[in-house]
């Protein structure tokens, strides 16, 4: 049997924090580790990464769960787009009528499945605490929570951070991204951190704000896998780099 592969949920308290973008260049950097790696689009209303790729996907995490349910499923190949020889996808449902017909039972058995066909899982959610996300968090190795220097965002956070210890959670990283908004400097790091009461462990910085990112998007190119990249943002290609270094190290 192949072994347990290492699964990622990338997760907010606000909506238009960069997850997709940051969950494609994770995916990006473990293409450079010689993973193979699967991104699970648990944004299931509303989800992109198949459109960031320009990915055409005729089957999404509904069809696994319809066939699952009715006795249909054969392989979990047959539900996966590749992106190149080392990135797969499992999209969301292109229907957002479909979302609600997913039942968060489920996501144990899509998981489960993903890591023991892949080296990396990064699942890419909404910041939305419903069942099938909590479901999420619950069963993955590791959580990244992306916060902005942004007041409504940092509110958010802290009640979001509360709730995580209420319930005993320790396997997160928070990850301030300053690209999304790099002229909104609302907060200086001392004061996020006593804001939302919790440590910033990464900072993508805001020399990784990318003018020509609609580029990227409209060509479906992962800013990560360009050859230029590691010199272009070699600080924040370097962060990037120790998230997936530390998650490592704390599954050893």
């Amino acid at each position: 049997m192949k072994n347990k592969g290492l699964s990622i949920c990338i997760s907010s308290a606000k909506g238009g924090v960069g997850k997709t973008i940051t969950t494609l260049n994770l995916a990006g950097i473990f293409e450079t580790l010689n993973k193979k790696v699967l991104i699970v689009d648990f944004d299931l209303a509303g989800g992109g990464i198949s459109a960031a790729l320009n990915l055409q996907s005729p089957r999404s995490v509904y069809n696994f769960v319809d066939d699952y349910n009715n006795n249909r499923y054969k392989d979990f190949k047959n539900y996966v787009v590749s992106y190149d020889d080392s990135i797969d996808v499992l999209a969301s449902p292109k229907d957002p009528r479909q979302a609600g017909k997913i039942d968060p039972k489920y996501v144990e058995l899509i998981l489960d499945k993903a890591v023991y066909n892949y080296d990396i899982v990064l699942i890419d959610t909404n910041h939305n605490l419903d069942d099938f996300n909590i479901l999420t968090m619950d069963l993955v190795d590791n959580l990244l929570f992306i916060v902005t220097n942004d007041p409504l965002d940092l509110k958010n956070m802290r009640s979001l951070i509360a709730i995580l210890k209420d319930v005993n959670y320790d396997n997160y990283k928070i990850i301030l991204n300053e690209s999304i908004s790099p002229f909104k400097k609302y907060f200086g790091l001392y004061d996020i951190k006593n804001i939302i009461k919790a440590n910033i462990d990464y900072v993508i910085s805001k020399d990784f704000f990318i003018k020509n990112i609609d580029t990227f998007v409209m060509n479906g190119k992962i800013i990560t896998l360009d050859s230029k990249a590691p010199l272009t943002f070699s600080k924040d290609y370097t962060t990037l780099m120790q998230i997936i270094t530390d998650m490592y190290k704390e599954e050893e």
